[in-house]
Order: structure tokens, then sequence, then C-alpha cells
């Protein structure tokens, strides 16, 4: 028989009062009557699977939260609740992607606290099952020929990326994208023929450095500067924690600098920079002082790679580019892409200094590099 507006008023507040005090069967009945008279929505639905399992009905649960999920796909009590009811299943990898989905949809939205409690244990899940699932995946692999220590290193970064335990980064310049670049973090310097010359070449540019630093730190500035008009926050903003001694800087040569460091500069000029007016390269010597960090930060382009020389590593100090750290090591060049998010630090009681410089990307064509160049030279990332 039709209901009238305030019957569904009523059944909705009778069965709402009777879930709040624990009366399951009661509150069950008076959703299903809504149900029954096609007068649900996405609300009435999650009720009434809330009523079923309180009776420990998982069955008539899953059914209403699949209709609530029908209406609504992203509503995320539903999502959780799907959730619980494909692990109770023992479907364990359809609930960890329910779980995901929901903490997903769940970011950014204007929770009560009842669900932020919510997703915080799904969170605990998550991490719980996707634990479990990389055991099983590692016996089986293991069964397989492909053990630990028997892989390539992107496909156990894809592993550790797959169990939670590194995340994915992606380029992300603050000035210029350039598409279809590899989102590498860090390159192999084997694939660089240049790279064994510069290397070479480690104990003279340190005996160029050593004089300048015998001399003291004048010639050194903060890296993070202020600049008129431009307001910025940066904790290392005019400070010389991080500090840097520029032989050319953005295409801008400093003569008397390379004068001092002959060597160096020879050096420097095997590698194959591009030369673009007020862009690049930059070639500087980087300290980092003891007991100072530089935060996560992300380059202005993606379309060169930056190389570091370590010159002077005391230990304690480290070095990340999204998912790897790596220590440096003095004399083996580093080669990376800045524009994916990295940190640097100094733990130990003594100061830092690395060579940095940049060059070209080797996966764009030469119309490419000249395309960039020119936009470039007419507006500066």
């Amino acid at each position: 028989m039709p209901i009238d507006p305030q019957q569904v008023q009523n059944l909705l507040r009778e069965g709402i009062i009777a879930l709040q005090q624990g009366r399951g069967a009661e509150a069950r009945g008076r959703f299903e009557t809504l149900t029954g008279a096609g007068l649900a929505n996405a609300q009435i639905w999650l009720l009434l699977a809330m009523a079923c399992r309180a009776q420990q009905d998982g069955a008539a649960e899953e059914a209403a939260v699949d209709r609530l999920l029908a209406l609504e796909p992203q509503n995320i009590n539903g999502l959780v609740m799907k959730g619980d009811c494909r692990l109770r299943a023992g479907d364990e990898d359809l609930a960890v992607n329910l779980y995901k989905n929901a903490l997903r949809f769940g970011e950014g939205q204007a929770l009560s606290q009842a669900e932020v409690a919510e997703l915080r244990r799904v969170e605990e899940e998550v991490r719980r099952l996707d634990s479990l699932h990389a055991a099983r995946v590692e016996t089986q692999l293991a069964a397989l020929g492909f053990g630990p220590g028997q892989r390539s290193a992107r496909f156990q970064q894809s592993l550790d990326i797959m169990a939670g335990r590194k995340q994915v980064y992606y380029q992300e310049p603050t000035g210029f994208y350039f598409p279809g670049l590899p989102q590498t973090q860090y390159f192999d310097t084997a694939d660089f023929p240049w790279v064994p010359a510069v290397e070479a070449a480690t104990d003279a540019i340190r005996a160029e450095l050593s004089v300048l630093l015998a001399e003291g730190l004048e010639g050194f500035r903060p890296y993070i500067r202020s600049e008129e008009h431009q307001p910025r926050y940066n904790p290392l903003l005019d400070n010389k924690d991080w500090s840097a001694l520029f032989l050319c800087e953005n295409g801008r040569r400093f003569e008397e600098a390379i004068a001092r460091c002959p060597k160096t500069w020879e050096a420097v000029q095997a590698a194959p920079q591009a030369w673009i007016e007020r862009s690049s390269p930059t070639i500087m010597y980087s300290l980092l002082r003891a007991g100072a960090r530089i935060p996560a930060h992300r380059g202005v382009n993606n379309t060169r790679l930056t190389c570091h020389l370590p010159l002077i590593v005391p230990p304690g100090c480290g070095f990340r580019v999204g998912n790897e750290v790596r220590e440096w090591r003095e004399g083996e060049i580093l080669i990376f892409d800045d524009s994916i998010e990295h940190e640097a630090w100094n733990e130990s009681a003594e100061d830092r200094v690395v060579l940095i410089f940049d060059i070209e990307r080797p996966e764009m064509s030469a119309q490419e590099k000249e395309e960039v160049a020119a936009l470039y030279r007419i507006s500066i990332p």
C-alpha cells in the first residue's frame, strides 16, 4: 500500500533510533518497509546495510550495500562496508581495492569523526593486507627463480610500490614540463660516455676547491635568495647553510671564478651542456653545512638532467630522489632528474661540498632541443 510522506519520515526516524539503541531487527524492519515500497535512496540502503550487519546477516548486508553503490559508486561508507563484506568472504584482493578506493575518494572531503575513524581503521587493514599479499608474492616468485637478489632493479621497485613500501613519484617541475620523457629517478652513469673523464679529474677539482675554502666562504652565497616583488617561503631563504659558488649560473659565466678554477671548468666541458642565454648551464660548488638539511623540492623544468660530483662528503650525509636514497661517494658522479622530488641532508659535524652541473637530456631530438631553447630565450620558466 502507498506510504505517505509523514509515514516515510516516521519509519526513517524510528529505524534510526532503533539502530542507535541496538535493536537491529526492529531497525531492519522499518528500513525494509521503505525499500519494499520503492522509496529507498542511498541513505536508506546504507542504513539497511548497517541494520543487517547488526544482525550478522552478511548476505543481506552486502545486497543492501550493492544497491547503495549502484546509486553512488563513490560513497565512502558503502565502499568500506563492501570491502568488509568481501574480506569476510575471503576475497582479500577485491577487499583491498575497495578500501583503497574509499581512502582515495575520502581525500579532501569534510568527514564526520566516525568516518575519519573508519578510514583510519581501513588504512591499517590495507597495510596488513598489502603485507600479506607481498609475502605471498615473494614466496611464489622465489619458487619461480626470481627471489631477492635475482631481480632487476626496476622490477624490485615495482614490487616495493605494489606492496606499499614505496610510492610513485613523477616529474613535477615548477616551471615547464616537456611530455614523454622517461620518469627516471637516477640514471645509470655507464650510459654516459663522458662520465669517466670528469670523475678522473676529481682530485684536481677538489684541490681548486680547497684553495677557495682556505680563503673563507666569501664567494659562497645562499642558494635560495630573496627576490624583489617575489614573496616566498623557504626555511633556507637567505641562509648560508645551503650555499653555492657559481662558475656559471643559468648561462651566465663568472669569469673570475672560472679563472680561479680552470681545471674544474675544463673537466666539466666534457659533459653535453646546452648553452642558452639566461637559462643554462649552471655549474657550481654546492656547500651544505654540518647539521643542515635541504627540504624536499623540485626543479623548474624536466628538460635537463642534474649531475653531482661529490668532493667532500663526511659520514652522515644522504640524498633522496623519489623513492631512492643514496649516499654520495667522493669522485663518483650521480645523474638524476631534479624535476622529481628530492632532498639532501648532512648529519655530520663537517661541511659537505658537491660540484653540481646540468646536462642535456639524451632522449630529446635535436629539433626538440632547438625548440625548447627558443622557448627559454623568450620565456624563462
